[in-house]
């Protein structure tokens, strides 16, 4: 049989699933809806980019590590990989209190990416194709399936769009445009016709990313050295702490000048970004170098950190340093900041523009509101970042497979999860920049520490399916440890003996005056679980596997048992908020004494609860009381 070129034609495989893109995004919810036993099709531009970094080569930072460690409760890949590939981990904020701890760790990013496309194509009912999808097929509102740019057409139940930063992608620095992907991958230009087709409101956001320079080349005696951390702790919680206990590469630490920044200044009208050139927006809280400048002039410096792209290559990331200026222009840049006097440039440092979604269309299970069995996650919804891509795929995807399954979509809250925090902000905020993920934005961070990532969220993954039973019932033990100890510890009394009141004076603690429970000397902030072990005369062998675990949530919980009760006591009234639910079909212009603008903005975003409707730009507190009047009123 013959076929003419670029033909309709219909693919008679069976899926139920499609993903669209295969970043940091598409893996999880690919992996996600596989894992739960749904023939799954991840399409990629580029098989040789699944799971790139385009940018920056690390996993976690400052909140970042907290949604890391969530995915991994909820049964998600990317903490487990990165375990696996890093080259140096730290604990961001040690020096603050636990609720801000983060964990980051610089990767080697082509294991990195080689690894995760190993666990897809290992993965049980995953498909990957090399392909760009053009259209999306929607009948009654419904999704039927995919048409992609060579014109076969896929058939599935549900869609996820993890399209990155590659929508009709555009990389640019001085007069130089080209239409194409992250590191000059094929851009996909066809998809976001058929999504305006459909109806879906777009922007157009901007990230960027600085040079990659030739090690070589490189003057490291001028920069300070920066190590990882003597003890690594890992990101999964699955993987054996022991594992991970490697020999680390180095980072360097260096700073920009004067003669950098007034090598900017004079340069500024070929930026594309002051010349009108980008006409995207950009991220406010990861500002190119030309921003810092004009932005906070009257600073001296600013910090640039040369960090190892891998262990087999020479390229180095210049952090801190992102640009859109011309090439020769950056040369000038970089080579006036000490250790770089003599760098190559391996790749220059550019801005992307890329097009996204407004995610106000989008509801808490990240299903489109007017197309059931679309689903979008990552950078397509307006954020940036590997780890919020990750977080959001990972919803995305199990979400999907929770609609085919018939069962209820998870919905975390802003109460449970930093993920929570992450989507309800971008399905209810109006945002005109890409979004980031910052500790300040969860009111709730000391209960959503990273280290109790597992308690929090474990059993909801188990619940799910991607929790195994022998993961769950370890955590189960590792409960029944933590609170058995804390009882134990509040019910121990130790007197004024000698040996007592000389630890406490190794420690410069104050001596004691009476008896008193371990767990009150532990609240002391100069003492912990293990440095009163030597008055514990009860104290039991805990299990080697959880001994560290335990000990960590045991001296966490007694230290800030105050704090850590009145923030429970928050989110009891936060949660009924949260609980009053609005019908899907609400008439809002039947409810009397309403605002206009209320009215407008309530029947554009369809809030699910009382408490999303409260955070609604535009939504007042004497608005939400009218609607609890209305709701009550009707309920009755």
């Amino acid at each position: 049989m013959r076929y003419s070129a670029n033909s309709v034609w219909e693919n008679k495989d069976k899926y139920d699933v499609v993903v669209i893109g295969a970043g940091h995004a598409g893996c999880e919810a690919a992996l996600a809806t596989a894992r739960l036993g749904f023939q799954t099709l991840v399409f990629t531009v580029s098989v040789d980019s699944i799971a790139m970094m385009p940018c920056n080569p690390n996993i976690g930072g400052s909140s970042k590590g907290h949604l890391v460690r969530e995915l991994d409760a909820l049964g998600g890949e990317m903490g487990k990989v990165i375990d696996r590939t890093f080259i140096q981990s730290k604990m961001l904020n040690k020096s603050k209190g636990p609720a801000v701890h983060s964990l980051r760790a610089q990767a080697d990013k082509a294991v990195y990416s080689r690894t995760m496309r190993r666990v897809l194509e290992a993965q049980e009912n995953l498909e990957i194709k090399q392909g760009e999808v053009e259209n999306l097929l929607v009948e009654d509102g419904k999704i039927t399936g995919v048409q992609t740019f060579s014109g076969a057409t896929y058939h599935c139940k549900a869609v996820i769009i993890c399209s990155g930063t590659y929508l009709k992608a555009r990389c640019i620095y001085g007069d130089v445009s080209q239409y194409t992907g992250p590191n000059g991958l094929q851009a996909a230009n066809h998809l976001t016709d058929c999504l305006k087709e459909l109806g879906i409101k777009m922007y157009r956001f901007k990230t960027g990313t600085p040079a990659r320079v030739d090690r070589k080349t490189v003057d490291f005696s001028k920069m300070e050295e920066q190590f990882g951390d003597e003890r690594v702790v890992p990101f999964s919680f699955t993987t054996n702490p022991d594992d991970v206990q490697i020999d680390q590469a180095s980072c360097w630490l260096t700073y920009t000048n004067e003669t950098t920044h007034d090598i900017i200044r004079a340069n500024l009208d070929r930026s594309p970004l002051y010349s009108g050139m980008i006409e995207g927006t950009g991220p406010r809280y990861c500002p190119s170098i030309e921003d810092k400048v004009v932005k906070f002039a009257d600073k001296k410096r600013h910090q640039v950190f040369l960090e190892p792209e891998g262990l087999e290559t020479d390229e180095m990331y210049i952090g801190g340093m992102s640009s859109s200026l011309p090439e020769d222009v950056q040369y000038a840049m970089y080579r006036s900041v000490p250790g770089l006097e003599h760098v190559k440039i391996v790749r220059n440092a550019y801005a992307i523009e890329y097009d996204c979604i407004d995610a106000r269309q989008l509801k808490p299970s990240l299903e489109f509101r007017n197309i059931s069995g679309l689903f979008s996650a990552g950078q397509f919804n307006g954020s940036s970042g590997y780890e919020e891509a990750a977080a959001q795929g990972l919803i995305a995807g199990i979400n999907a497979a929770r609609k085919l399954q018939g069962r209820e979509s998870l919905v975390l809250d802003r109460s449970e999860a930093y993920i929570g925090v992450l989507i309800d902000d971008l399905v209810t905020k109006e945002s005109h920049e890409p979004y980031r993920m910052m500790t300040s934005r969860a009111e709730y961070r000391l209960l959503l520490r990273q280290d109790n990532a597992d308690q929090r969220l474990t059993k909801k993954g188990y619940e799910v399916g991607l929790i195994s039973q022998e993961r769950y019932d370890r955590l189960k033990e590792k409960e029944r440890l933590i609170e058995s100890e804390i009882e134990r510890l509040k019910n121990a009394y130790v007197g004024t003996s000698e040996k007592v009141q000389e630890l406490l004076e190794s420690y410069e603690s104050t001596p004691l005056n009476s008896g008193s429970s371990l767990a009150e000397l532990i609240r002391r902030p100069e003492l912990s679980y293990e440095a009163v072990a030597d008055i514990d005369v009860t104290r039991p062998k805990l299990p080697e596997d959880l001994a560290e675990e335990v000990i960590g949530q045991v001296d966490i919980s007694l230290k800030y048992d105050g704090y850590i009760q009145r923030q429970k006591r928050q989110v009891e009234q936060f949660k009924k908020m949260e609980n009053k639910k609005i019908p899907e079909d609400m008439d809002y212009d039947a409810v009397n004494s309403l605002r206009i603008e209320a009215v407008q903005k309530l029947k554009e975003y369809r809030p699910v609860s009382i408490g999303q409707a409260s955070r609604i730009s535009g939504v007042s507190p004497a608005d939400i009381s009218v609607l609890l009047v209305y709701l009550s009123g009707n309920h009755r």
